[in-house]
Order: structure tokens, then sequence, then C-alpha cells
């Protein structure tokens, strides 16, 4: 998924203004030549194509609303419990765009079409996500007296899976928002001039808190949606991932800082079970 620590800028340079000739008509200017071709990647199929985030963008924000507005209209007409899934579709439109947003606003040169992260860990994970989806309909269409599924065990779940929903979100933004140009999405091998290493804000009371966001995150959502076995799936899939991940970065990270990062790590935890 992403690592938690971790431009450019050149003038255009334009070949020709408008130009008039002696019969008083009007050349078109050339298109600009770039010196090195700095905004090449701003152009379509390019890494930070313009064209390319505004469609995701809109498609995103189309979807969140969409999803919210049918979350909204099934509790407010039915007693229907498949409002779990549009709620959780919002939830997943949200959580890419911030993860979009949170990149351009503070780290803008990684801020590339794949921050979307729409494509990452292709196709495990849309396959994870529609799992989830098909469980939470099935069982309530053909199981609707279910009493052995988590959503229907307590109101309480349902309450703490929204609680880890919005504060694995809130924690993964305000972490990738405070880290600035020291956040990735891929593990660095190689330390730039740039990277410091981060212990202040959130990262003062967790030792990733991106990871720790997405890994309560993933489960609230799951708690949301009342899947006993994704559930059971997700975590396991997800303490698999982020303990082989962290362990790597950690090697990273270690071989970046040395005894400043031994210390930290020794003081602040990761707060995932037996992750770190």
């Amino acid at each position: 998924m992403h690592s938690e620590r971790q431009a450019q800028n050149s003038e255009p340079r334009w070949s020709s203004h408008l130009n008039f000739d002696h019969r008083h008509t009007i050349t078109h200017p050339r298109r600009p030549t770039w010196n090195n071709q700095p905004l090449k990647q701003l152009y379509p199929n390019q890494p930070m194509s313009l064209s390319g985030i505004s469609l995701r963008a809109f498609i995103l924000g189309t979807a969140f609303s969409s999803a919210l507005l049918s979350t909204v209209a099934i509790l407010a007409l039915s007693s229907s419990p498949l409002w779990r899934i549009p709620f959780f579709l919002s939830a997943l439109s949200l959580f890419h765009f911030l993860e979009f947003w949170t990149t351009a606003e503070r780290n803008t040169p990684e801020a590339t079409v794949s921050a979307f992260l729409l494509t990452s860990n292709w196709p495990a994970y849309p396959i994870a996500h529609s799992m989830a989806c098909l469980e939470c309909l099935i069982t309530n269409t053909l199981f609707p007296n279910r009493h052995w599924a988590p959503a229907y065990a307590s109101g309480t779940i349902l309450a703490v899976g929204l609680a880890m929903v919005v504060a694995g979100q809130l924690v993964r933004s305000l972490a990738m928002l405070h880290a600035g140009t020291n956040f990735n999405h891929t593990v660095q091998t190689r330390k730039a001039d740039s990277h410091t290493l981060v212990t202040t804000g959130v990262y003062s009371v967790l030792r990733h808190p991106s990871y720790f966001g997405f890994f309560y995150w993933g489960l609230g959502t799951q708690l949301v949606l009342g899947n006993g076995a994704c559930f059971v799936a997700h975590g396991f899939v997800l303490w698999k991932f982020f303990s082989s991940r962290v362990r790597l970065e950690e090697q990273k990270l270690v071989e970046f800082f040395g005894d400043e990062y031994v210390v930290y790590r020794g003081r602040v935890g990761t707060m995932m079970p037996f992750v770190g």
C-alpha cells in the first residue's frame, strides 16, 4: 500500500509570439516548446495527466454523492439493511479522493494519476471489495432473520464500525498532511536530501498512522456491512500486508536515520495487533 516517509519548477519557454506579415494576416503561434519538456507529464496518458485527474475526480465525486443519497433514501423510506452497501461505496469513494487530495495539498510533485490508488494491488483489491458487497447482499436477502452475523449481534457493533471508519480515515488523512513531502505511496529505497524523520503531531502517538488508519478503516467497513467472513478475511490480509510492509520499511528507516529512528521506534508503537 503506502510508505510513511517520503519538484522541479520550470517556466515554459514560448517559441514565438503573434506575428504579422506584410499582408496583415496573423500567423498562429506555434505550440510551446518546453525546456526539457517538464510539463509533458500534464498531457493525456502521462503520469500527471490533467484530463486523467479531472476525470477520476469527477467519477469519484459522482459515486460519492450518488451512494450517499442512496444511503439516506433507503434509511428514510424503508427498513432494509441494504443501506450498508451504498454507505460502503460512499466511504470508498471518499477514501480514494482524499488519497489524491492530501498528496496534491502537501506533496504536489507526487500528485500523479496513480495517487488515487484506484488500481493499487490490482486485481486483489477490487475483488476484496466486491466480495464484501456480495456477502452483505446475500446474507441480507437470503438470510433476513440471521442472528449469527455481526450486524445483528448488537447495535454497539454497528456504532463501533462507523467510529472505526471515521477515525481511520481521519487519522490517515492527517498523517499524510502532516508528513508532507516525507510521505510517499511507495517504500523509498534511497534517502533524499528532503527526507526528515517526522515524530510530531499524529506521529508522536502512532509510529505508522497512515497504516493504522487504513487498517482500522478496512475492518470498520466490514462491521458496518455486517460481514462475518469478510471481516476475518480482511483482518488477516491487512495484518499480513502491514506486518511485512512495516518490517521492510523500518529496515530502510533505520538505514536512513540510524539511532534516531531506533529511539523513536522504542518510544512509539503502531497500535496494530502483532505489527511492529
